[in-house]
């Protein structure tokens, strides 16, 4: 085991940034096992599809409230030991949902999995600290293209597990991805040397802080929600969707629409090598469109498959390049306290996740699924208009 990180002037071996990039992604993955489970959940518990959406809604609180509250601790503590630390926690609530007896318990797994989750949000600010700034663009887009290859991959996994050999099976395995994980994070990852002895209390206090002194991580946070809304209304509500007229096609189908997104995930580092030489505004303001556009091309032809699919690799290619540039953005204000930035921006970005989950399932019920596109498409317009908003940099970054 290393005991010291490597220097900020090196280059991360690739080894390292290999376990960054899984490890950030089978963390994320816990989140979202859960939604092309749903149209196989909720007859299995006997609760309505309304009622069955608590369990995505209550893992993106948890996940906000696990940044929020656990992530700014990387700052005081070796990041090392919080992530062995919440593997194991992590491990556990998977455990638990895959022996709940009850929708109650799965709730409350639910939650569980949502705060542990948050190692992912550890392992992205040591990709940040361990790489030099000349290439930290590159790094923390190859790790996010990790995490967000298990956002999207997970769908793929759960949907065919949970449809061949149930939705217990699928959060069994997970645990022993976990349990793995931990095992390489305890033997490869580094120890990290804390960057501020703030009691927890004051650790907190200033989150408030940095989002008052600092327009650029208001302006990030933001935009970043926003786009995050429409993003998890379409996750959330796709199983449902395709579950009924005119598709009537079961999980494993809702869990293969992660394959066309992760078309785009994979475009990461190349949004990162653009955010290090061009700047990331450029690169925020292009992610952002591209998410508009491809939710309004979605409205238009809701009883498309193939449109549906092509537009799943445009919003999540967008989504993933917003979010690598508002990262670039973020980690570049104060060394000192990345990890409390990467909270308060991922903090934002999960309460849109959460508000797009319960707001998906109502606008679904009601007004359809064009309605959905329809919500998710004046998100990401609002969105670009945050990163075009006068006062937001004109110019690139050499």
């Amino acid at each position: 085991m290393t005991t010291h990180s490597p220097s900020p002037q090196a280059d991360v071996p690739g080894s390292l940034v290999l376990l960054l990039a899984v490890g950030a992604g089978l963390a994320v993955a816990s989140l979202y096992y859960s939604q092309p489970m749903l149209g196989v959940l909720g007859p299995d518990l006997r609760v309505g599809a309304t009622t069955i959406g608590l369990v995505p809604t209550l893992t993106q609180l948890g996940y906000a409230l696990g940044i929020l509250t656990l992530a700014p601790l990387g700052d005081r503590f070796d990041r090392r030991r919080i992530i062995l630390a919440k593997a194991g926690v992590l491990c556990l609530a998977l455990l638990l949902c895959a022996l709940a007896p009850s929708l109650g318990v799965l709730l409350a797994g639910s939650l569980a999995i949502g705060l542990a989750a948050t190692l992912a949000q550890d392992l992205v600010p040591a990709a940040a600290t361990l790489a030099p700034a000349a290439s930290r663009g590159r790094t923390v887009g190859t790790v996010m293209t990790g995490l967000l290859l298990g956002v999207l991959l997970s769908r793929v996994v759960s949907g065919f597990v949970a449809e061949h050999f149930g939705w217990r099976t699928m959060y069994g395995a997970a645990a022993l991805s976990i349990a793995l994980l931990a095992v390489a994070a305890w033997r490869g990852l580094p120890r990290f040397a804390p960057t501020t002895q703030l009691p927890y209390g004051a650790l907190l206090a200033s989150l408030g802080t940095l989002w008052r002194r600092h327009p650029a991580l208001r302006r990030a946070a933001l935009a970043q929600a926003l786009l995050s809304v429409g993003f998890s209304a379409f996750w959330s509500t796709l199983a449902v969707m395709l579950h009924g007229a005119p598709f009537h096609l079961g999980s494993t189908a809702a869990g293969a629409f992660g394959l066309a997104g992760a078309v785009g995930a994979l475009a990461a580092p190349l949004a990162g090598r653009i955010a290090d030489r061009k700047g990331p505004e450029l690169v925020a303001r292009l992610g952002a469109g591209l998410v508009a556009v491809s939710f309004l091309a979605m409205a238009a032809g809701p009883d498309r498959l193939w449109l549906i699919a092509v537009s799943a690799v445009g919003f999540d290619l967008g989504m993933q390049a917003t979010l690598v540039a508002h990262q670039t953005i973020v980690f570049g204000i104060e060394p000192a306290a990345r990890s409390r930035l990467n909270a308060v921006l991922f903090t934002a970005m999960f309460v849109g996740m959460a508000s797009g989950a319960a707001l998906g399932s109502l606008v679904l019920a009601h007004g359809g699924w064009t309605a959905v596109c329809a919500m998710a498409t004046l998100t990401a317009a609002a969105a670009l208009a945050v990163r075009m908003w006068p006062g937001a940099p004109r110019t690139v970054q050499a």
